[in-house]
């Protein structure tokens, strides 16, 4: 600011520290504006283009349907305390896709990268640029609930059952926790690959080895001993067994123990933390690659 003889100035008002508290909420109401709208042009993305949604709610389902139907007639005790196969899988199935979602979080924004969108965003006049990955957590997490919502439904007309309600809402802790996790991950990622090629890649890579290296698909007891170890080091595993018990334990507690790793036994709650520890290491990871991309 240039002060001229003729320039009065209030110097009381400039270095008043309300002037920084009036800027706070107002920084606050820009951030939360800039973050509805982008989400918003995500969902009318998705309105435009719903084949994405409905393949992803169809494809669990199916799988419920036949790998429930593929195995019903499996030995009593092949899969733990219970003989409804569908039951045992339910839980593998809302997990499972709840990470395939999170997992291509980062392709719109690569997308977006790619077709020069990002940087019209970037040179905006944006209160704060974090707000492009909230939109893009937000519209994934929104997502994966409706999808956990549907194959609970769908798993209770197959005979699975359904928690009561404090178990559906640890249900949607758990697919919370795991997708923030996950979409943390894939936002990184689409900042850091050169290219929606590598990003796809990535996901193809690891999406069905993390799927068949946890317990969606059948119990420890029922794994090589190696594969044990793998499977009790995959975050997916600590979402899968809280649900699993919720599906087949009418009473539950933070302690109750859901899954007999190889070093011991792990809790309810224990696997919550883990799955929060698991949300708070990504989220930490990315900060510096978004720091970079976002500055």
């Amino acid at each position: 600011m240039t002060v001229t003889p003729n320039t009065e100035i209030n110097w009381q008002k400039v270095a008043s520290p309300q002037v920084y508290a009036d800027a706070a909420p107002n920084f606050v109401g820009d951030l939360i504006q800039e973050t509805l709208a982008l989400t918003r042009r995500l969902f009318i993305q998705l309105q435009r283009r719903p084949s994405t949604l409905v393949a992803g709610i169809i494809q669990p389902v199916m799988w419920l349907v036949l790998f429930g139907a593929l195995f019903q007639n499996a030995p009593k005790g092949m899969f733990g305390t219970t003989t409804n196969y569908a039951q045992f899988l339910s839980a593998g199935i809302i997990v499972f896709t709840a990470f395939a979602g999170a997992l291509n979080a980062g392709l719109p924004i690569m997308f977006d990268r790619e077709f020069g969108f990002l940087n019209r965003l970037l040179v905006a006049p944006l209160a704060s640029r974090f707000s492009i990955v909230l939109a893009s957590a937000i519209f994934i997490i929104s997502q994966s609930l409706l999808q956990a919502a549907v194959i609970v439904t769908a798993a209770a007309f197959l005979g699975a059952g359904l928690p009561d309600a404090a178990g559906l809402g640890a249900i949607a802790l758990i697919v919370l926790l795991l997708a923030l996790g996950v979409t943390a991950i894939s936002l990184g990622l689409a900042f850091a690959l050169p290219g929606h090629i590598e990003l796809i890649a990535v996901i193809f890579v690891t999406n069905l080895p993390l799927l068949f290296a946890s317990t969606a698909l059948a119990p420890l007891s029922f794994m090589p001993q190696w594969l044990q170890v793998v499977a009790t080091l995959n975050p997916l595993s600590y979402a899968i067994e809280p649900i699993r018990y919720l599906y087949t334990h009418s009473q539950w507690d933070l302690g109750s123990v859901v899954m007999h790793a190889f070093w011991g036994d792990v809790t309810f709650g224990g696997a919550l933390l883990v799955l929060f520890g698991f949300a708070l290491v990504a989220l930490v990871s990315i900060q510096p690659r978004l720091r970079r991309s976002l500055a």
